[in-house]
């Protein structure tokens, strides 16, 4: 998909994007229910880039050289929502770890990478391949979306032989690794430092999660900077001013990719024109960490609703026009906040000891009391409008708390709401400054070519 993307961006795009379309193979993936916003029409795009585990279309031969052993079915064990804004000017790459717990829409709990597998053989005996494929794609839609609650727009698919064969077209991708690897089970057998990898060691590289510190996550951070190496070559001058390796790059990526019935990659070519390798970000959705569900098995549990909603939000939140960014709240002394304390949290007694340590920080504290329930889940600042100064100073005291406007808040004075994550006061910070990044892995973008694991 890059490599039809920023190739058809260059010189003889219409053309190549002709090409492309031609050897593309389509599927009905985008479902017409269970994907957020989907009557809506918006200029941003997000698609979901999809790896297959199937080895349906390798040879016996090929399955011993990829070091792939037997089919392991229909589990996607790669999933990356990209999300392009409309002016094209970046590119963010979300991936979702495979072992994800989620609701599949339906189907109830499970592991995120069985979403495509249950659509495809939920249908009854007899139904054809396409409609199945439209299934599964379908369902993994849904789930993502219903993850991020953003409308998926497009859908792209590529298994193990079509990886192998871009990875080979493409004449290797550099990446650095901080130590020597060697894994039985992807086939991967790697020195350390800078090297060019193609063909079934770059396909052995992306596929490890065995004898890596952190399995899965790191086998996520090596599918990310493989991407990102792929990236930096397309928009090499080596790539961009040999036109016979467009065309045959063009045609190796189209043939080896499934995507929605709707997809024009010559217009998302176009939306992606003034990209460059600084602009594409790379980050993983957020997650609280390993667990085991009712079955015994391994699962990554995400990160609480509300946080994985302000992830999003963020991720696809259009730049404001030059002129129009609001004005950040301009900070105050504590000793000029009054905030009142309610206790939310259900734990007794936690509305005095955070009225002390406010006034241990300045703040001035106007009464203590309890909450209109004892199950809040998130600490909330609330307050009047045109105290938005007042708030930001008190939510800068306080770690992960939320700033609402309160119908019933007196002007002057906060409320603070104490909810479950309450984890004490801390030192009032500037309300202007940035916002700490989310929990989970370290952003990178395609520029990066630090060493990793």
């Amino acid at each position: 998909m890059l490599a039809v993307v920023i190739l058809a961006a260059s010189g003889w795009g219409w053309y190549l994007g002709q090409v492309a379309d031609a050897s593309v193979n389509r599927t009905d993936a985008i479902p017409s229910d269970g994907n957020s916003d989907s009557a809506d029409v918006h200029e941003a795009m997000n698609l979901l880039l999809v790896g297959s585990d199937s080895r349906s279309r390798l040879t016996p031969e090929q399955l011993g050289q990829l070091t792939a052993g037997e089919d392991a079915g229909l589990n996607t064990d790669t999933m990356i929502l990209v999300h392009v804004p409309a002016d094209g000017s970046k590119a963010s790459f979300v991936s979702f770890p495979r072992d994800s717990y989620v609701q599949i829409p339906g189907h109830g709990w499970d592991k995120l990478n069985a979403a495509y597998a249950v659509g495809y053989y939920g249908l009854p005996d007899g139904t054809d391949e396409a409609a199945r494929q439209a299934a599964g794609a379908q369902l993994l839609i849904q789930t993502v979306s219903g993850v991020s609650g953003l409308q998926i727009d497009h859908y792209a698919e590529v298994d193990l032989l079509g990886f192998f064969q871009l990875s080979s077209v493409i004449g290797g991708v550099e990446v650095n690794l901080c130590t020597p690897v060697r894994d039985s089970y992807s086939g991967v057998n790697l020195p350390a430092g800078v090297q060019t990898i193609s063909g079934e060691q770059a396909l052995a590289f992306v596929r490890q999660r065995h004898g890596l510190p952190r399995g899965d996550f790191d086998r996520i951070v090596r599918q990310q900077t493989f991407i990102a190496g792929m990236i930096r070559k397309m928009l090499s001058d080596n790539v961009l001013l040999d036109l016979g390796k467009q065309r045959q790059l063009v045609e190796a990526a189209a043939g080896s990719l499934t995507v929605d019935e709707s997809l024009d990659l010559f217009g998302l070519a176009t939306q992606l024109q003034s990209v460059t390798a600084g602009s594409i970000q790379f980050q993983t959705v957020p997650y609280v960490g390993d667990d085991r569900d009712d079955q015994g098995r391994s699962i990554i549990r995400l990160a609480d609703e509300d946080t994985l909603q302000d992830f999003f939000v963020q991720l696809s939140a259009e730049p404001a026009a030059p002129g129009d960014e609001p004005a950040a709240p301009q900070p105050v002394a504590p000793s000029a906040v009054t905030v009142s304390v309610l206790n939310g949290s259900g734990v007794p007694g936690l509305a005095a000891d955070a009225a002390a340590e406010l006034t241990a920080g300045g703040f001035v504290v106007g009464s203590t009391g309890n909450a209109d329930s004892a199950d809040h889940d998130r600490t909330v600042v609330r307050y009047a409008s045109g105290d938005e100064g007042l708030a930001a100073t008190v939510a800068a005291a306080i770690p992960g708390a939320v700033t609402e406007v309160g119908e019933d808040a007196v002007s002057g004075t906060v409320q603070l709401v104490l909810g479950a994550d309450f984890n004490g006061v801390g030192q009032a910070v500037d309300p202007a400054a940035p916002a700490a990044p989310v929990e989970g892995e370290d952003a990178r973008t395609a520029a990066d070519t630090g060493c990793i694991n």
